[in-house]
């Protein structure tokens, strides 16, 4: 006799919560934090406002858990110091090409106060540790990771918000061969004498 007990199936709750999620992520990403209004998200999940409101308060709550990302980087330990250049351009043009959360988050942050708390948030908590694990001198990794950060998010924001023509069409192996030496510099390369 079989005595498991079914799966559990999922809330409807659950459900109304990532329809939300899903229309923020698109509604910020394509008009920005500012002309994303709760109404127009909630249109755009066919639900009424007030459960907007129910599950996240306000416009900055349900920001602040549409953007909320792991950027997966890859493990330092398991990265040589000569190849963590190249791992963290592929990896992140790998998660640009897929994400519209990373499109969303960085066109608020460069025209939103909380947006751009939350990619520093990212960049403190994520980036900065893989940086202080490669780099010769840990003193030095938070003007490393941020050079990095120049280059990374340079690109992403030409390529995926302005969507200049020639960043556009630049094949990502080319994209990749590109940045790589550049970025690699600034994680590993002796500091420069000033």
């Amino acid at each position: 006799m079989n005595h498991s007990t079914p799966p559990t199936p999922p809330r409807r709750s659950d459900a109304t919560r990532q329809a939300i999620l899903d229309a923020a992520r698109e509604r910020f990403a394509a008009d920005g934090y500012e002309r994303s209004t709760i109404r127009a998200i909630a249109k755009h999940a066919n639900i009424d406002p007030s459960m907007v409101m129910r599950y996240y308060g306000n416009k900055e709550g349900l920001f602040a858990a549409a953007v909320a990302i792991d950027l997966k980087l890859p493990d330092p330990a398991s990265l040589s110091r000569d190849e963590a250049g190249r791992a963290l351009v592929t990896h992140f043009l790998d998660m640009w090409e897929e994400n519209e959360v990373l499109t969303a988050l960085l066109r608020v942050g460069v025209t939103n106060q909380a947006g751009a708390e939350r990619m520093r948030g990212i960049f403190a908590d994520q980036l900065l540790p893989l940086a202080r694990r490669v780099c010769p001198d840990p003193e030095q990794a938070p003007a490393r990771a941020a050079l990095v950060s120049s280059q990374l998010l340079g690109l992403a924001l030409t390529r995926y918000v302005l969507r200049f023509p020639p960043a556009v069409d630049l094949p990502l192996e080319e994209a990749v061969a590109w940045l790589t030496p550049t970025v690699q510099r600034y994680l590993t390369a002796p500091y420069p004498a000033v």
